[in-house]
């Protein structure tokens, strides 16, 4: 999978979980768990919803873990390494 066209579509689906304006800077090296007050457990269940429904994969509760959500390039990641379609543009 494409990690651009994945990390576009995180993008967009963190500011929309979140509530974030487009100005609000996001970049890989954005610390995610404890830095954007607003990525609580309900934030994360709902992003990782989008993910699965976007990215077309099932998350297994074995497989996640909060290195998961260190920073947006670690959700990237691995978003694109259990992707198994190509994100909408």
């Amino acid at each position: 999978m494409n990690h651009l066209a994945v990390e576009a579509r995180l993008l967009t689906l963190l500011r929309e979980v979140l509530g974030l304006p487009a100005s609000f800077p996001l970049q890989r090296s954005t610390l995610l768990l404890g830095a954007i007050g607003a990525l609580d457990s309900v934030a994360v269940v709902t992003l990782l919803e989008e993910c699965e429904t976007t990215f077309g994969f099932i998350v297994a509760d074995d497989e996640l873990s909060a290195e998961v959500f260190t920073s947006l390039g670690t959700l990237v990641d691995w978003v694109a390494a259990r992707a198994t379609v190509a994100p909408p543009q």
